[in-house]
């Protein structure tokens, strides 16, 4: 018997995201029906309603107080997706990593909301040193210390349909250009997670009413940086030549693209967690929720070939 039912409101914070958009979809085939996507992105809402008709939506920037708060009552779970990943200016991180995320618990703790998933990060044990990473860690933190019963789940880098940043904007990028440069020689260790097998991970966990516990939810598979790359390559049939370029120049840059471009699809910083040498230990997720891990390659030709979901990118 699940925890919740298939008729209880399920909220979704940061829903119209790469995790999001899955997400969405992966609940509607489960037979829910009573979802509210928040978002402060009012186009990517748009692609979340039309692939879910009669989908509630509300845009609303999370890290102000506001009539968005009033949706939490009568909720039965909320699930906590937002986040800000990438950027030039720490305080982008601190507004929506730490603030929204006070306010969101705010909203659960006044509407007594029973039931909390919350997404965090693999980064929490990462070696680097980071905006991203510091604010990570403290949202965390007021998550454990608001004392809602919850789940936490810390994924590593994901992949999958909608992504506008990581794999997705790669294989945009090889399309292209004849020449893609790869830094260094490219045997950067990656622990690559499918976002549909962590989408099932999060609705295990919401069906289970698994509370008070942390997991660290990890790719199956060790795959090298370059050979992403070559199979992102083999599995879109292009015939883009691989460039290694030195680390140092490819760094420099990346720093010259941060000055010119608003927001920059890959930054310096996240070169330096490229190269940093993490390796992340997770949860068996067959043994400890039941799903079974897609298999990368499998993963990869669906993300890149689905005749529907592989050609909508949502915005960033």
């Amino acid at each position: 018997m699940s925890f919740i039912a298939r008729d209880s409101l399920v909220i979704i914070t940061g829903a119209a995201g790469l995790v999001g958009q899955n997400l969405l979809l992966l609940l509607r085939e489960r037979g829910y029906r009573n979802l509210l996507a928040i978002d402060a992105h009012a186009g990517n809402l748009q692609i979340a309603a039309r692939l879910n008709p009669g989908l509630r939506t509300v845009c609303a920037d999370l890290s102000v107080p506001g009539d968005w708060q009033q949706a939490f009552t009568g909720a039965g779970a909320v699930i906590q997706l937002h986040a800000q990943i990438t950027g030039l200016y720490d305080s982008d991180f601190e507004r929506n990593n730490i603030e929204a995320t006070r306010q969101v618990l705010a909203a659960c703790k006044r509407h007594a909301v029973p039931y909390l998933v919350h997404v965090s990060s693999s980064v929490l044990h990462s070696v680097a040193d980071d905006a991203y990473t510091r604010t990570k860690r403290a949202q965390e933190g007021l998550v454990v210390e608001s004392g809602i019963p919850c789940c936490i789940l810390r994924p590593t880098l994901m992949f999958g349909w909608f992504d506008p940043k990581h794999f997705g904007w790669l294989s945009r990028f090889m399309e292209k250009t004849p020449v893609f440069p790869i830094p260094g020689d490219g045997r950067f260790l990656r622990q690559p997670l499918y976002n549909r097998d962590f989408c099932r991970v999060i609705i295990a966990c919401l069906e289970q009413g698994r509370a008070g516990q942390a997991y660290d939810i990890v790719g199956a598979e060790d795959i090298e940086y370059v050979d992403i790359i070559r199979t992102i390559r083999e599995v879109k049939d292009l015939r883009t030549l691989i460039l290694h370029i030195p680390l140092s120049f490819f760094d420099w840059l990346l720093r010259v693209a941060a000055l010119l471009l608003r927001k920059p699809p890959f930054t310096s910083s996240q070169l330096r967690a490229l190269a940093a040498g993490d390796y992340f230990r997770g949860v068996d997720i067959a043994n400890e929720f039941g799903v079974q891990p897609t298999p990368f390659e499998d993963a990869m030709r669906e993300t890149f070939t689905h005749p529907v979901y592989a050609g909508i990118v949502v915005g960033r």
